[in-house]
């Protein structure tokens, strides 16, 4: 499950606002940070957003940059 998490990260894009049409693991740390504070969507873009905000703030970007390439 995590792999596919992960997966979606990389290949899904951000539906509305700011960064619309983004892919979820593009969008900028400080949009990430303001999502957190006003609460994230329900569903699973709440749970890409809040994973990627845990991914950016704990410096793990690595996890993601490979698989960045892969489904390119």
């Amino acid at each position: 499950m995590q792999n596919e998490i992960l997966i979606d990260l990389v290949t899904k894009r951000m539906p509305f606002g700011k960064y619309k049409n983004s892919l979820i693991c593009d969008i900028p740390e400080h949009y990430l940070i303001w999502l957190h504070r006003q609460g994230f969507p329900e569903g699973k873009l709440g749970m890409w957003l809040s994973t990627m905000y845990e991914i950016k703030l704990n410096g793990l970007d690595h996890l993601i940059t490979e698989l960045k390439k892969r489904y390119k």
